[in-house]
């Protein structure tokens, strides 16, 4: 498993087990969904997420990055936070 492959799933895992209860494959139908716009995370869960990705991976996330071009889905997640982690494809 790659790296960003890795980064995915510790995503969904933690949605599973912060907001959707068991649900996330379920709700993530595409890398592409939105969501904001599917109700996967508000904002509140955003903030959670930026969080625990800083500290898993020991990076610093620039608030002025929290944008939907960066966090409205699974695959601009893992690109933004793959990018600045130096994190393999």
């Amino acid at each position: 498993m790659s790296e960003r492959a890795a980064l995915r799933q510790a995503i969904v895992e933690w949605l599973d087990d912060n907001y959707l209860f068991g649900d996330a494959a379920k709700l993530i139908t595409s890398d592409d969904v939105s969501f904001l716009e599917n109700g996967i995370l508000d904002s509140l869960g955003f903030v959670r997420l930026v969080l625990m990705l800083e500290e898993r991976h020991r990076i610093k996330i620039d608030r002025k990055h929290l944008t939907r071009k960066n966090f409205d889905s699974m695959n601009k997640i893992v690109a933004y936070v793959g990018e600045r982690a130096g994190l393999a494809a």
